[in-house]
């Protein structure tokens, strides 16, 4: 049998280089000592205060922001071998200061709050098989206490989706794309210091994503573009319109652009008098509610987007600050050709049609083109709430 400790340091350090998770590098050290010894140790210093992006479009180093980054994580027990569907747990991990995590919502920026009595203090991650499915980054502005909304989670002052480009493992330059107010894109480089909005926008830009590299976005029509960090957009996709809100998603190596139409049919509502209701509607998005997706792979070598009929075994998440994708065999009573979003409104249906059912994690089938809650969906809804109860159980609390 190889003695895997005596591979060259050459062949090692190749390898670290191809691990794009810091969790993942912390593991690969923990193999052997000549594996930690040969591969130091490389957390991601995030920047620290930088200007504040004004409404107008200008840097502002009166004020500041602060970047916080976020990991979505799939957890289960390590394979015995037997387990067809093992048990998963899908959650996101915001570390605030060195060594103090938080757990949040994967699909929100909300808290998971309360968790269980049983749940321990400190979860040592070196017992579970572990999956980093995406990351996220956040913008806060630190000269403002964060706002604590209804359901008790931190409410930031800017809360358009981030993404951030670290240029280079020896350098400690970065790149940030973002969108304005405006519906503009905005940049931010380290060397130079400053917030940059790009200009070019026939539509406003929905989302962004950094993908093998490179930093892409999309407008309201489908129009998808290679944004350079000379701040020069160049085309990777033609308009395809049709929906009102496009996302950027990868899966399984290719770019995917997600199309959500949205209805917003005023029918009349048996609302009950419900309080979250009554705030729904004064924040004026009461009748709107997602009713189908399309799905796109961008063909940027035909500048064009060709729409999916099936995802095959993969499965989309559609979260508040990223997207991402996973294997349906991956995930514990999850069917593949799905779509997992947030934020949507529910109505019952049947002899009590029209009656409001409440806000849930939506799941769209491409295979049938139906929209349910995910607490239609009993075994899918394990992956997100309540934690397995072998999280309490495997790591001992302090």
């Amino acid at each position: 049998m190889a003695d895997w400790s005596l591979l060259p340091k050459e062949l090692l350090e190749d390898i670290a280089k191809r691990l794009e998770s810091s969790f993942y590098l912390l593991r690969f050290r923990s193999v052997c000592s000549s594996w930690r010894s040969s591969i130091p140790s490389r957390p991601r210093r995030l920047p620290g205060r930088f200007p504040f992006l004004t409404n107008y479009g200008i840097s502002d180093a009166t004020l500041g922001f602060h970047l916080s980054q976020r990991t979505v994580f799939l957890i289960g027990l390590p394979s015995s071998g037997t387990q067809k569907n093992p048990d998963r747990w899908l959650v996101k991990i915001e570390e605030d200061v060195p060594g103090r995590m938080h757990l949040l919502n994967p699909l929100s920026r909300f808290p998971l709050n309360p968790l269980p009595e049983a749940f321990p203090k400190v979860l040592d991650l070196s017992k579970f098989w572990i999956f980093d499915l995406g990351q996220e980054y956040v913008l806060h502005c630190v000269n403002f206490r964060p706002l604590v909304n209804a359901l008790g989670g931190a409410a930031n002052l800017y809360m358009e989706k981030v993404v951030f480009m670290c240029l280079g493992s020896e350098s400690s330059d970065f790149v940030l794309l973002t969108i304005h107010v405006s519906g503009k894109l905005a940049m931010f480089k380290s060397v130079e210091k400053r917030w940059t909005i790009i200009h070019d926008m026939p539509s406003p830009y929905d989302d962004v994503i950094l993908f093998k590299g490179r930093f892409y976005a999309v407008d309201g029509t489908g129009r998808t573009v290679v944004v350079g960090l000379n701040s020069n957009p160049s085309l990777a996709a033609n308009p395809v319109y049709g929906g009102d809100k496009k996302f950027l998603v990868e899966s399984n190596g290719e770019l995917l652009v997600v199309d959500m139409y949205l209805s917003t049919d005023q029918e009349e509502v048996d609302w009950d008098g419900d309080e979250e209701v009554s705030q729904v509607q004064s924040d004026g998005c009461l009748y709107e509610r997602t009713v189908k997706f399309k799905v796109y792979k961008v063909d940027e070598g035909g500048q064009r987007l060709v729409q999916m009929k099936s995802l095959g075994d993969r499965v989309l998440f559609l979260g508040d600050d990223c997207t991402f994708s996973a294997s349906a065999s991956e995930l514990s009573g999850c069917k593949g050709n799905c779509i997992y979003f947030t934020d949507n409104f529910f109505y019952t249906s049947g002899e009590e049609e029209g009656t409001f059912k409440g806000r849930d994690i939506g799941v769209f089938d491409l295979d049938s083109g139906s929209i349910a809650p995910l607490s239609d969906y009993p075994e899918s809804s394990k992956l997100f709430w309540p934690p397995p109860e072998w999280v309490s159980s495997t790591t001992s609390q302090v």
